[in-house]
Protein backbone atom coordinates (compact mmCIF):
# COMPACT_ATOMS: atom_id res chain seq x y z
CA UNK A 1 0.00 0.00 0.00
CA UNK A 2 1.72 3.59 -1.06
CA UNK A 3 0.54 6.48 1.12
CA UNK A 4 -1.65 7.97 -1.78
CA UNK A 5 -3.89 4.79 -0.91
CA UNK A 6 -5.06 6.35 2.52
CA UNK A 7 -7.75 9.01 2.76
CA UNK A 8 -7.89 11.00 6.30
CA UNK A 9 -10.63 13.11 7.25
CA UNK A 10 -11.46 15.42 10.28
CA UNK A 11 -14.06 14.20 12.75
CA UNK A 12 -15.81 15.21 15.46
CA UNK A 13 -15.34 12.43 18.51
CA UNK A 14 -19.25 11.02 18.10
CA UNK A 15 -18.04 9.91 14.39
CA UNK A 16 -14.28 9.39 15.16
CA UNK A 17 -14.99 7.63 18.29
CA UNK A 18 -16.00 3.32 17.29
CA UNK A 19 -13.37 3.94 14.47
CA UNK A 20 -10.53 4.83 16.18
CA UNK A 21 -10.82 3.13 19.27
CA UNK A 22 -9.83 -0.01 18.30
CA UNK A 23 -6.99 1.51 16.39
CA UNK A 24 -5.54 2.97 19.63
CA UNK A 25 -6.43 -0.01 22.04
CA UNK A 26 -4.38 -2.20 19.88
CA UNK A 27 -1.25 0.42 19.73
CA UNK A 28 -1.42 2.28 23.21
CA UNK A 29 -2.93 -0.43 25.26
CA UNK A 30 -1.99 -4.41 23.70
CA UNK A 31 1.53 -3.08 22.12
CA UNK A 32 2.97 -0.28 24.39
CA UNK A 33 1.34 -1.66 27.56
CA UNK A 34 -0.98 2.04 28.51
CA UNK A 35 -3.65 1.17 31.22
CA UNK A 36 -6.95 1.39 29.61
CA UNK A 37 -7.88 4.18 31.82
CA UNK A 38 -5.12 6.46 30.63
CA UNK A 39 -5.17 5.78 26.94
CA UNK A 40 -9.32 7.30 27.33
CA UNK A 41 -9.53 10.59 28.90
CA UNK A 42 -12.06 13.65 29.02
CA UNK A 43 -10.75 15.26 26.23
CA UNK A 44 -11.71 13.42 22.95
CA UNK A 45 -14.78 14.89 22.84
CA UNK A 46 -13.52 18.48 22.63
CA UNK A 47 -10.89 17.40 20.17
CA UNK A 48 -10.79 17.41 16.10
CA UNK A 49 -9.72 13.76 15.41
CA UNK A 50 -7.68 12.71 11.82
CA UNK A 51 -9.04 9.47 10.69
CA UNK A 52 -6.29 7.58 7.91
CA UNK A 53 -8.09 4.37 6.16
CA UNK A 54 -7.77 2.61 3.14
CA UNK A 55 -9.97 2.58 0.30
CA UNK A 56 -12.12 -0.48 1.96
CA UNK A 57 -12.59 1.14 5.06
CA UNK A 58 -9.76 -0.31 7.23
CA UNK A 59 -8.37 2.51 9.64
CA UNK A 60 -5.24 2.13 9.96
CA UNK A 61 -3.91 5.78 11.50
CA UNK A 62 -5.01 8.96 13.49
CA UNK A 63 -4.29 11.78 15.66
CA UNK A 64 -5.87 14.37 17.21
CA UNK A 65 -5.72 18.31 18.04
CA UNK A 66 -7.10 19.54 21.14
CA UNK A 67 -8.77 23.38 21.42
CA UNK A 68 -5.20 25.05 22.90
CA UNK A 69 -2.85 23.60 19.94
CA UNK A 70 -1.68 19.74 21.48
CA UNK A 71 -1.87 17.03 19.16
CA UNK A 72 -1.88 13.74 20.56
CA UNK A 73 -3.10 9.73 20.48
CA UNK A 74 -1.12 9.63 16.80
CA UNK A 75 -1.46 5.94 16.02
CA UNK A 76 -0.31 4.23 12.57
CA UNK A 77 -1.25 0.47 12.53
CA UNK A 78 1.88 -1.84 12.84
CA UNK A 79 1.04 -3.37 9.81
CA UNK A 80 1.13 0.00 7.50
CA UNK A 81 4.28 2.01 9.56
CA UNK A 82 7.09 3.58 7.81
CA UNK A 83 4.92 4.23 4.63
CA UNK A 84 4.26 7.79 5.71
CA UNK A 85 0.63 7.73 6.66
CA UNK A 86 1.97 9.42 10.18
CA UNK A 87 3.42 12.16 8.44
CA UNK A 88 0.55 12.89 6.09
CA UNK A 89 -1.93 12.67 9.62
CA UNK A 90 0.46 14.81 11.15
CA UNK A 91 0.11 17.46 8.05
CA UNK A 92 -3.56 16.91 8.34
CA UNK A 93 -3.58 18.02 11.95
CA UNK A 94 -1.51 20.92 11.54
CA UNK A 95 -3.46 22.25 8.20
CA UNK A 96 -6.56 21.92 10.90
CA UNK A 97 -4.63 24.34 13.96
CA UNK A 98 -4.24 26.60 11.20
CA UNK A 99 -7.45 26.81 9.80
CA UNK A 100 -8.71 27.51 13.25
CA UNK A 101 -6.36 30.32 13.45
CA UNK A 102 -3.63 28.29 15.95
CA UNK A 103 -0.42 30.19 15.81
CA UNK A 104 1.80 26.62 17.20
CA UNK A 105 1.23 23.46 18.12
CA UNK A 106 2.37 21.15 20.65
CA UNK A 107 2.59 17.50 21.76
CA UNK A 108 4.39 15.21 23.98
CA UNK A 109 6.44 13.12 22.14
CA UNK A 110 7.68 9.86 22.89
CA UNK A 111 11.07 10.24 22.95
CA UNK A 112 11.55 7.25 19.88
CA UNK A 113 9.88 9.37 17.89
CA UNK A 114 11.13 12.41 18.31
CA UNK A 115 13.48 12.46 14.99
CA UNK A 116 10.00 11.61 13.03
CA UNK A 117 8.64 15.15 14.46
CA UNK A 118 11.49 17.01 14.12
CA UNK A 119 11.22 15.86 9.97
CA UNK A 120 8.01 17.30 10.45
CA UNK A 121 8.92 20.68 11.58
CA UNK A 122 8.52 20.29 15.74
CA UNK A 123 11.61 21.46 17.70
CA UNK A 124 12.16 19.87 21.16
CA UNK A 125 12.31 22.03 24.45
CA UNK A 126 13.19 21.09 28.02
CA UNK A 127 13.69 17.38 29.80
CA UNK A 128 12.51 14.09 29.18
CA UNK A 129 9.41 13.28 31.81
CA UNK A 130 7.57 9.85 32.10
CA UNK A 131 3.55 9.74 30.75
CA UNK A 132 2.14 6.34 31.17
CA UNK A 133 5.05 4.90 32.14
CA UNK A 134 6.82 5.75 28.62
CA UNK A 135 9.67 8.51 27.76
CA UNK A 136 7.96 11.81 26.27
CA UNK A 137 9.54 15.02 25.59
CA UNK A 138 7.59 18.15 24.91
CA UNK A 139 7.91 19.15 20.92
CA UNK A 140 6.39 22.31 19.49
CA UNK A 141 5.95 23.76 16.12
CA UNK A 142 5.24 27.51 15.07
CA UNK A 143 2.37 28.13 12.57
CA UNK A 144 2.86 31.94 11.76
Amino acid sequence: MCDDQVSIEILDWDAAAPRVMPLREAVFVVEQGVAPELERDAFDPVCRHAVAETPDGTVVGTGRLLPDGHIGRMAVASSVRSRGIGGQILDVLVREARSLGMNEVVLNAQVQAQRFYARHGFVAEGDEFMEAGIAHRLMRRQLR
